[in-house]
Order: structure tokens, then C-alpha cells, then sequence
């Protein structure tokens, strides 16, 4: 980008920021003049968009963006490691759950076309009742 070209982005980035990090920018003497100056300021701007961003993640969001971040800094082999053993704990884990919460309902799904209930069927339209015992 030219200079020029990183002055009109500074001046329409910076009008997408909230009130308190523009007048943040303004006292800590970030400006759109002087090459070094404009380059810092668009970085710093850069900065606080992908914050905002990082604002609008939901928990899960952020956990997901938290392990891509990591698995930057692992080998494949690394990776691979932590995904099997992840796997092996949360086996466990619903293993436990299991013992502790057994499900004492069953459920069967009846495919028979004999059904009791009567409904007004579409055009090749198949009906399927479940069963709770």
C-alpha cells in the first residue's frame, strides 16, 4: 500500500472504533502523518479491530480459536498425541457417567406399516412410532 492508501484506511478504520480508543489513539500522540507514524497508528488500529472481534466469540468460539493458536506452536505427531489421549479421557469420562446415571428406559421404534395412530400421510411419506417401555 502507499502512503496515502494507509492514511485513508487509518481514517476509516479509526471511525469504526469506539469513542474511548479513538480519544486512547489521540492521547498517546498516534497520528496519520510521517511514514513511521502511519504505520504504527494502522497497526495499532489493526489491533483493537481484532480485539472487538475476539469480544463477539462466544465461550466456545474462544476455546476453539485458543487451540488453533496452539496447535501452531505443535508438531503433527504432537497434535495427534493430545487428540488420542483427549479421546481416551472423554471415553472415560462418559464411561463414568454411564455407571453413575444409568438409563433404565428403553426405546423401540416400531417400523411396521400397522400403526394405531392415523395421520394424513403425504405422498410417499413413511410413519414410524417409538415405543417407551
Amino acid at each position: 500500500m502507499s502512503y496515502r492508501a494507509v492514511q485513508v484506511a487509518n481514517s476509516k478504520n479509526r471511525s469504526k472504533l469506539h469513542k474511548k480508543d479513538q480519544i486512547w489513539l489521540k492521547e498517546n500522540f498516534y497520528m496519520n502523518i510521517g511514514w513511521d507514524n502511519v504505520v504504527s497508528f494502522y497497526q495499532k488500529i489493526e489491533e483493537f479491530i481484532n480485539n472487538y472481534q475476539l469480544e463477539e466469540l462466544t465461550l466456545e468460539e474462544l476455546f476453539i480459536e485458543a487451540d488453533r493458536i496452539g496447535n501452531r506452536y505443535l508438531t503433527n505427531q504432537e497434535i495427534k498425541d493430545y487428540n488420542q489421549s483427549l479421546s481416551k479421557e472423554v471415553n472415560e469420562v462418559a464411561e463414568e457417567i454411564d455407571k453413575q446415571f444409568p438409563e433404565t428406559e428403553m426405546e423401540f421404534i416400531d417400523f411396521s406399516k400397522n400403526t394405531n395412530i392415523k395421520y394424513k400421510n403425504k405422498p410417499n411419506q413413511k410413519t414410524y412410532r417409538t415405543v417407551n417401555f
